[in-house]
């Protein structure tokens, strides 16, 4: 009590310096002691811990005393089940040690997605699909139709797979896709009796192509005249077991030659020929 009585009888002058005094030693002594209240100055280099597992991450960056937050899984079929992908900060930042890191897994089990319905998408657009599911394209097999690269049929394991069916991200998802018609075999029609017109028409419905034609006479409208001969014969030569001809067959783009004339052939109904 008594230095503070001597405190008081000093000038007012005397006594603001003093306090002004006082506020600066604890300005200073503040700023001194901040960096250790913060632990200002203690720093330390991120590891990189990407692709390692996730246990093994953890024990790593704890002994470097940081903090360890799981933040996301997400799941990359291609890469380790439960390994970390991301982290932040990222490898060899320099932070300030006891900072969080945080890490993004991948996931264990693969989640569930429904089989969209590919079916008569082409094999482009098909194989874009997939890759926004998290599927994967596999084997794609040619079989007879018209429509070429358009899905046919869309199967897991060698088993067709419903649309809406429930199938794990990362599955391999195979393609029956049509050949154009290219492996299309069919019987040779038989044109004998038709114009050429008509002849040309139905060779065209069919994928097949007109090759040479030829007449025994002067015609001076070819469009007109008939088919009285053709080459593949839509007959073999061979018989079946009731003895009768067999049909002779053809590919799509087969080229068919004909033979003319401006009368027309007379068929004889009892004879296939």
């Amino acid at each position: 009590m008594e230095a503070i009585d001597k405190l008081l009888k000093k000038p007012l002058w005397f006594n603001i310096l003093v306090g002004i005094g006082a506020v600066l030693i604890l300005i200073v002594l503040f700023f001194f002691s901040l960096g250790w209240i913060t632990g200002n100055g203690k720093t330390e280099k991120v590891p990189s811990v990407v692709g390692l597992d996730v246990v093994a991450a953890q024990k790593n960056l704890s002994a470097l005393g940081f903090d360890v937050v799981l933040q996301d899984s997400i799941y990359v079929d291609t890469l380790a089940r439960n390994g970390v992908l991301r982290q932040t900060p990222e490898a060899d930042e320099i932070v300030k040690k006891g900072r969080s890191v945080y890490l993004t897994i991948n996931r264990i089990v693969a989640p569930q997605v429904d089989m969209p319905n590919l079916v008569g998408f082409s094999l482009k657009s098909a194989e874009t699909y997939l890759k926004v599911l998290g599927l994967r394209m596999g084997t794609i097999s040619m079989v007879p139709d018209r429509n070429k690269n358009v899905i046919i049929d869309q199967l897991v394991n060698g088993v067709p797979v419903a649309p809406g069916s429930k199938i794990s991200s990362g599955t391999v998802i195979n393609f029956l896709v049509g050949d154009g018609g290219a492996s299309a075999v069919f019987e040779v029609p038989d044109l004998v009796g038709l114009t050429v017109d008509m002849a040309k028409a139905k060779l065209a419905s069919m994928g097949l192509l007109l090759g040479m034609i030829s007449s025994n006479s002067a015609i001076q409208d070819t469009a007109t005249a008939f088919v009285i001969g053709q080459s593949p014969s839509p007959y073999a030569a061979d018989l079946d077991s009731l003895g009768m001809p067999l049909k002779n067959t053809t590919g799509q783009g087969a080229t068919i030659n004909l033979i003319i004339d401006k009368t027309a052939p007379v068929i004889n109904k009892d004879s296939i020929r």
